[in-house]
């Protein structure tokens, strides 16, 4: 999946919407707007306020996606990190989190590569490589906290 370069809160929202099963009309809906007021908040129109944080997690929940908190996140050269729910973890998912890991350290390193064939890093492609290196250190967080959370000693 081809993420988008989220440079401001606007395109992180637009991203949001366009994750979103079923469209504008379907996010419209989940929040209990119709389009046309929908619209004006995710455009910014002028008189109207914008979406808030809270109707754009609520949407970002549906959708599984953390574009908000990414840009957020990415403002303070940060990385966002959704800590995984232990009701669902067990010795698969650990796999699984670290096999999904070792691609995102790959498609950082091959972006790096392809990046480097010219012998110089242009402002597009390190954005790119940011992005990309954010998304493998968060992926690393959460497995390391997958394993901690179920392989920790009880407490008595």
């Amino acid at each position: 999946m081809k993420r988008p370069i989220l440079d401001s809160r606007r395109r992180a929202v637009l991203a949001v919407v366009t994750a979103f099963p079923g469209g504008r009309e379907c996010a419209a809906t989940c929040l209990g707007l119709d389009l046309k007021q929908f619209d004006n908040k995710l455009y910014e129109n002028p008189g109207h306020r914008p979406l808030t944080d809270e109707q754009v997690r609520q949407l970002e929940k549906v959708a599984g996606t953390s574009y908000l908190p990414d840009y957020l996140t990415g403002l303070y050269n940060g990385v966002f990190v959704a800590m995984p729910d232990l009701a669902d973890t067990d010795n698969i998912d650990l796999l699984a989190r670290a096999m999904g890991t070792a691609v995102k350290r790959g498609q950082v390193d091959a972006m790096i590569l392809k990046a480097l064939e010219d012998g110089q890093i242009d402002e597009a492609e390190l954005a790119s490589i940011i992005t990309a290196h954010r998304q493998h250190i968060a992926a690393r967080h959460a497995e390391a906290g997958a394993i901690l959370a179920l392989h920790r000693k009880p407490q008595p």
